[in-house]
């Protein structure tokens, strides 16, 4: 079944999307899971979906409560007695122009993305310390590179994750642990729906690029792949945004102009 194999991980937000997706591909690949997001009948579900639910244990989570995390890390830990890997997947997403957004919003998407986010990877991480042996996954976007018009909270919970992140990296090289960067663009998933309007009520729609998207199963295997090999940042995404983050880089000025016309919603 390959690297994954009996290896221990705990996804966040693996009640719907990406996570749960993750999870019944993890679950086919042997490793034995901890799931957590809010609502643990969600993640009852997708136990009983996944190839071995005796291997599954799910753990109810919510990202914005930083302050309750450190506990209910102690119990994921406890599950199997210690967590390979932590797939950091959960969050929230947001549509709205800068001067539509009131600053509550984007304070809460700063809370779940990020904060709550560093808060489970910092409870996790003394843990993984002490074996001198961990892995910590965190799934971003390309956004958290480049953005369009109505993700500016989005976008900037992506770019602090990245900062993060790549500080762990360097700073826990010796302790034999290991950061993978992940950068899904636009995948078939309900995110868009739950994105918050600038007022803070949920969008209820789906983007149209979205529709248009990569299939989920297709982003899962290919995340599975890319935590197997311990990649440090991977683009999991069509063509156009990966020609985005390119142009982004080498070519900034062109990108911008390029940007500013896109028709992106």
């Amino acid at each position: 079944m390959g690297k994954l194999k009996d290896k221990i991980i705990w996804i966040t937000g693996a009640s719907s999307g990406i996570g749960e997706a993750l999870a019944y591909e993890l679950s086919k690949q042997g490793a034995k899971l901890i799931l957590s997001a809010r609502r643990a009948d969600e993640l009852e579900r997708v136990r009983e979906k996944c190839l071995d639910p005796s291997g599954v244990h799910i753990l109810a989570l919510d990202l914005a409560d930083s302050a309750a995390i450190p506990a209910i890390a102690q119990k994921g830990i406890g599950i199997f007695g210690h967590v390979d890997i932590l797939v950091n997947n959960g969050g929230i997403s947001q549509r709205a122009l800068i001067k539509d957004t009131q600053l509550d919003v984007d304070r809460r998407v700063m809370e779940v993305n990020y904060f709550g986010t560093v808060a489970l990877t910092k409870a996790v991480l003394p843990s993984m310390i002490a074996r001198k042996s961990g892995h910590m996954v965190v799934v971003t976007s390309a956004v958290g590179i480049v953005t369009t018009r109505f993700r500016s909270g989005y976008a900037a919970s992506k770019h602090a994750l990245h900062g993060f992140f790549d500080t762990l990296r360097i700073e826990h090289y010796e302790d034999n642990i290991d950061v993978t960067i992940i950068l899904p663009g636009f995948i078939q998933t309900s995110i868009t729906m739950h994105a918050l309007m600038g007022d803070g009520r949920p969008q209820m729609k789906m983007d149209d690029v979205t529709k248009e998207g990569m299939p989920v199963d297709k982003c899962a295997r290919l995340m599975a792949r890319a935590i197997a090999a311990r990649k440090e940042e991977v683009y999991v995404s069509g063509a156009k945004e990966k020609l985005a983050i390119y142009l982004k880089r080498f070519v900034p000025t062109l990108f911008s102009k390029m940007i500013r016309n896109a028709k992106v919603t």
